[in-house]
């Protein structure tokens, strides 16, 4: 099998590495992820200056563009005459929860894939504070068992699939439930400043309040030590959706997660 891994954190960060070398244990993987951060860029796509790609081993590369840039740029020189058969985009630091899908350059990455016709994954491990980010390797291995057990042959035309991890060791992981998404609160407070030379200049990013207790969605499993698991509907289809997503559900459900993920350590 032949995965294209990509984030929006950048190359360098440590959720990509932990991703890509759980993976190429038993896959082959070609990394293409943005060269700084790009965190919150929506789906943006670079038009008015060149891409480049700069080569940093054998598999990995570094792309100066947006994380859509890296799926388009990647498909359309490695994977010309043969598309890869899964892109994966994270381990993000940090949720992908309810709205933020719609900010998220992980989300893009793997909306980008959606649209060129390949099944895509985001991933992403859970915590209020990044700085306390430390069990990536069981967002690794629930990407890993997923693929194994050949769930991204499930996913619809025009649909991916947002995982979202609880940063926990395995052992106080709830277990998996597929989810649709929730509703996070954030604070709309916009912190205005003036610079040395007296001109206005502000910070957006309002801080997290919580979200909405909606039984069923992505932020409430996360709530309660859940991995989610949400499929994606991209198409607008929703009578053909709700067939697809009932038996993509059923077969994730009859998945042995905890014994399947035990394994890999």
């Amino acid at each position: 099998m032949n995965i294209l891994i990509s984030n929006d954190d950048g190359v360098r960060a440590q959720g990509i590495k932990f991703l890509n070398e759980e993976l190429m244990t038993s896959f082959k993987t070609t990394v293409v992820a943005p060269d700084r951060e790009r965190s919150s860029c929506g789906h943006g796509i670079t038009l008015g200056e060149p891409i480049r790609l700069n080569k940093l081993k054998d598999n990995i590369y570094e792309c100066t563009g947006f994380p859509a840039d890296c799926i388009l740029v990647s498909i359309g020189k490695f994977f010309k005459d043969n598309k890869p058969d899964v892109v994966v985009s994270g381990i993000n630091h940090g949720a992908n929860l309810g709205q933020d899908r719609f900010y998220s350059g992980t989300m893009a990455a793997a909306r980008e894939a959606c649209f060129r016709g390949v099944p895509s994954i985001a991933v992403s491990l859970v915590t209020k504070a990044i700085k306390d980010l430390e069990h990536f390797d069981l967002a690794a291995k629930a990407v890993k068992v997923f693929l194994q057990n050949d769930l991204h042959k499930l996913i619809p035309p025009m649909c991916l699939v947002n995982i979202n991890v609880p940063n926990v060791p395995l052992e106080e992981l709830s277990g998996v439930k597929v989810c649709f998404p929730g509703y996070q609160n954030y604070s709309e407070e916009i912190i205005e400043r003036v610079d040395a030379r007296g001109r206005n200049y502000f910070w957006v990013g309002g801080t997290y309040k919580g979200h909405m207790p909606i039984t069923g969605s992505d932020c409430d499993a996360v709530d309660s030590g859940y991995i989610a698991i949400d499929l994606q509907n991209l198409s607008g289809n929703n009578v053909e959706f709700e067939e697809q997503f009932a038996l993509f559900s059923k077969k994730v459900n009859n998945i042995g997660w905890k014994s399947n993920l035990g394994s890999l350590y």
